[in-house]
């Protein structure tokens, strides 16, 4: 078998693994698989026969096996900083090469099962993947190749390599330390999470980090009974990602019950909650199962929570802790199982010291609680939201709109979005409604958004700065359409080039700037 340009010590082998391997951690791809696909180009690219990565675990101040690539199967296998090769490399943060794995008394040859005839024709490099935090480094781990054996300069060669690629994934390797004490975390209350990264939920837009972020621990706890309460403004998406825990859940083919304990007095909530007896009340006329009981087995969502009176607090808690309720007005004690997710945009923590929330409920829900931001601590969010509800609602209204232009979408993410996601899905609701063209432009917004900062819409606006303004925007339009062609701009905006000529020099628009950007129109039709 001819030698791999790696091992001939050809640079090429070497950055044609590495664009490779900046592909493998392109943004937004799922953790563990962009680095497991990182190790299999290091193996196939590089002729290692495995190559793998051993990350620190805070909590049992020990390294352990992290991810592999390797022909034969890994077993799980625990590193002791400053013993063995691997823990010499996390302990010192410098790299170390074994010639020949059969000479040296310091490899322990965990995990892998190496047979004596392995050794004799393998070398070793283990580098420490390292991470500088407010000035400091820090050692996170150590990543580490078996190797056919070779001379001793390109061992070296193969060392520096693998520093650069350790450098690379840092952050990543960082980040999966943090999941690794999650996961124990939740392991330790009988929460097994399932992948941490796939695909949002339908309907469910996650770009920014801070949503992947809640998404990922939507997923953690799915699976377990745990009771979740779900933190946020009104109008983040609360009822949604309620509906994604459950549908993550062995409840899923049970029903999901919703109540807003907001939108009922006091006075009904009980008997919603816990159904009531004939006759127990003026207006009871005839017997009524609650919704405890309509969730038996499923799930049961109390939106809300902090406006439930004492009373019902206290009802709702013997719920949750002795699985029995009562109807209103019978003494009949029922066995309910029902797994409680909560949420409420109130500052809990005030209504204790107020007397309005009980303590003793307020410990028994927040078991696991979610925190989700508001839409303007995510801006990264509100251009995909706008797509997402753009296309929604154009199929929904029959409408042929492609896109929004990009004075609206900058209108749009400077607003301050008081209302969160809802006020955002409402917006460009009303954008589709009133739109008779193909595209979203910043007039076809609520005045709303045109009026609320004019220091930062710089809308607010004189006529004749209204129609330059205007003006301006269809012609930056149609110049991104096509690339700066000025001929072409002025045909589709039926004037003459002489006209365009001037309206560009006017506004100060550079036209090279188009020139290469790709048009608009067929990026939203593609």
């Amino acid at each position: 078998m001819p030698e791999s340009e790696a091992q001939a010590g050809a640079p090429m082998g070497s950055l044609s693994a590495l664009r490779n391997i900046l592909r493998e951690l392109s943004p937004g791809a799922p953790l563990e698989e962009s680095l497991g696909g990182l190790l299999k180009v290091l193996s196939n690219q590089m002729g290692y026969l495995r190559v793998f990565l051993v990350i620190m675990d805070p909590e049992s101040e020990s390294l352990r096996l992290s991810l592999a690539h390797s022909p034969t199967r890994s077993l799980p296998a625990t590193y002791t900083p400053g013993k063995g090769v691997v823990g010499q490399v996390y302990e010192t943060g410098k790299a170390m090469i074994i010639p020949k794995l059969a000479d040296s008394a310091e490899f322990l040859n965990k995990a892998f099962g190496r047979t004596p005839e392995e050794l004799e024709g393998l070398s070793f490099v283990s580098v420490p993947v390292i991470i500088a935090r407010h000035g400091v480094s820090e050692v996170l781990g150590a990543l580490s190749a078996d190797m056919p054996i070779q001379p001793i300069d390109r061992l070296e060669r193969q060392r520096e390599f693998l520093e650069v690629v350790a450098d690379l994934i840092a952050n990543q390797v960082a980040q999966l330390q943090e999941e690794m004490a999650l996961h124990k975390h939740l392991m330790a209350q009988g929460m097994v999470p399932p992948g941490m990264d796939s695909p949002p939920p339908q309907n469910f837009v996650a770009a920014s980090k801070s949503m992947r972020m809640v998404l990922r621990q939507s997923r953690q706890v799915a699976p377990s009974r745990a009771t979740v309460l779900l933190r946020g403004e009104s109008g983040t998406g609360k009822e949604l990602l309620a509906e994604a825990i459950h549908m993550g859940s062995p409840r899923a083919d049970k029903q999901l019950i919703k109540l807003n304990c907001a939108a009922l007095p006091s006075e009904l909530v009980e008997s919603e909650l816990f159904g009531h007896q004939k006759g127990a009340f003026t207006g009871a006329v005839q017997t009524k199962r609650g919704l405890f009981e309509l969730a038996h087995n499923g799930t049961l969502f109390l939106d809300e929570i902090g406006e439930l009176s004492l009373d019902a607090q206290a009802k709702v808690l013997r719920a949750i802790q002795e699985k029995e309720i009562q109807r209103v007005g019978g003494e009949q004690t029922l066995s309910v199982d029902v797994r409680l997710i909560c949420a409420t945009h109130q500052p809990l923590e005030e209504l204790l010291t107020q007397g309005r929330f009980r303590e003793d409920l307020f410990y028994r829900i927040n078991v696991f609680p979610v925190f989700i931001p508001a839409l303007r601590e995510r801006r990264e969010d509100i251009l995909p939201l706008c797509e997402h509800f753009l296309q929604d609602f154009s199929k929904e209204y029959g409408k042929n709109i492609k896109r929004i232009s990009t004075p609206a979408i900058e209108l749009l993410s400077m607003y301050h979005w008081p209302g969160n996601v809802r006020e955002l899905r409402n917006c460009v609701e009303r954008a589709v409604l009133v739109c008779e063209e193909e595209v979203i432009r910043t007039y076809h917004l609520p005045p709303t958004l045109q009026t609320a900062d004019s220091s930062a819409t710089g809308i607010n606006l004189s006529f004749g700065e209204a129609v330059a303004k205007f003006e301006q925007e269809l012609l930056v339009d149609s110049l991104k359409k096509t690339r700066g062609n000025m001929l072409q701009s002025a045909r589709d905006l039926r004037v003459s080039y002489r006209i365009i000529n001037y309206k560009v020099k006017k506004y100060g628009i550079d036209v090279k700037r188009f020139a290469t950007a790709k048009p608009r129109r067929k990026k939203a039709t593609a």
